[in-house]
């Protein structure tokens, strides 16, 4: 599938990924000492809710428009509040722009952490320029973000967080990533690693899922959230993420988040979410 996220922005598959984000971004933060965050496949920064191609389907409405209509007790609250406040208040007449993940962690991200965006689309690379601004913490790269990570790891932080994030316009998509994440882990074993995928095709996620468990990397959570049962012949209606080396937290606030956000986000009967350890040590 192609997944071009002007069209997508906002929608329940970026609500999904950018609450957790933020949340693991916010657990590195406990720590004093600075971090690097990776976004190998950036996008243009921002989108315009209101452009063209965030009109042409308006799936934000039942994205962040639900989330930002929605009552949450105060402990699913708690757990939203730093992507809430990394997107800032929605106003009385709703959100006219919407973060992508480089926005998103340049907002929570302090003086002493350093962030790296890749992206190879042209246009969308010098979008991305713009809408990020001057800032001595960032660095952007116009070059394809599978590549570059090889040479970005290990920052020399020592801690941080990979993005791996791409518009699945490529057959070979899952291969990509773990094959990826799999160089990557060999040279960085201890980093975070968050890899996003649309579940649209089952037997392609069963083959990956398959195939990270024969990687043995240890510590692997798998997250996944559907506001409707998936069907090949229709709309996106789940995506998941797949986590490397998780804060000690994560499964138990997923375990918490995401049936509320399933909730809030349901598209009609079936929504569901999955919480699963893949490999490795317990996570407690």
């Amino acid at each position: 599938m192609n997944y071009r996220h002007a069209y997508h922005a906002g929608n329940f598959a970026d609500v999904f990924k950018h609450v957790l984000l933020a949340l693991m971004l916010n657990y590195l933060k406990r720590k004093e000492s600075g971090f690097h965050y990776i976004d190998t496949h950036a996008g243009a920064g921002f989108t315009d809710l209101l452009g063209e191609e965030a009109s042409r389907t308006s799936e934000w409405v039942d994205g962040i428009g639900r989330v930002d209509a929605a009552s949450f007790n105060p402990e699913i609250q708690a757990l939203l509040a730093p992507y809430l406040a990394a997107l800032g208040p929605g106003g009385a007449n709703g959100r006219t722009l919407y973060p992508g993940s480089p926005a998103l962690a340049q907002t929570l991200l302090r003086t002493q952490d350093r962030l790296t965006c890749c992206e190879l689309h042209p246009e969308d690379f010098r979008t991305l320029e713009r809408n990020m601004g001057r800032d001595n913490r960032l660095r952007l790269m116009n070059e394809n973000g599978y590549r570059a990570l090889k040479g970005l790891v290990p920052p020399i932080e020592r801690r941080g967080l990979v993005l791996i994030d791409p518009p699945f316009e490529e057959r070979q998509e899952f291969e990509a990533m773990e094959e990826a994440l799999a160089i990557a882990h060999r040279k960085w074993a201890t980093g975070l690693y968050a890899l996003w995928y649309p579940v649209k095709d089952m037997r392609a996620v069963g083959q990956f899922i398959a195939r990270l468990k024969a990687r043995a990397i240890p510590r692997i959570l798998r997250l996944e959230l559907a506001v409707e049962p998936v069907r090949t012949d229709g709309p996106l209606s789940a995506a998941g993420m797949i986590i490397v080396n998780p804060p000690f937290t994560l499964e138990d606030d997923a375990r918490r988040l995401l049936p509320a956000l399933s909730a809030c986000l349901a598209r009609g009967p079936g929504a569901s979410v999955q919480v699963e350890t893949l490999a490795g040590e317990e996570l407690g």
